[in-house]
């Protein structure tokens, strides 16, 4: 089902308004990835993305072109490991977090 426009700019507002709610989006879509569910995480991020620092400026940080990076977060998109960490790391410099992972054992 496709996102109405309305549903659009209201999550863009939300996340220009809201530094945890950004930060909330950023980390869900890195933990869906780190789980392995690399489509739902390439499309959160994008979502993410569109939202927040937006295309263009992501390509002037990561040094890759914008169509690039909307092919590779696109629904058939496969970003290389090297794309992804240069994309986790502009992002992680536009939020001024750091990232860490936690290894705990699965019950």
């Amino acid at each position: 089902m496709a996102l109405t426009r309305n549903f659009i700019d209201t999550v863009r507002m939300r996340a220009q308004n809201d530094a945890a709610f950004r930060r909330a989006m950023l980390k869900e879509a890195l933990d869906v990835l780190l789980e392995g569910e690399v489509a739902v995480g390439r499309s959160m991020l994008r979502d993410y993305i569109n939202a927040t620092i937006g295309f263009e400026k992501l390509a002037t940080e990561t040094g890759t072109p914008a169509k690039s990076l909307h092919r590779m977060f696109g629904a058939n998109g496969n970003p290389g490991i090297a794309n992804l960490i240069s994309v986790i790391t502009a992002l992680r410099q536009a939020e001024r977090v750091t990232l860490e992972v936690v290894v705990e054992q699965a019950s």
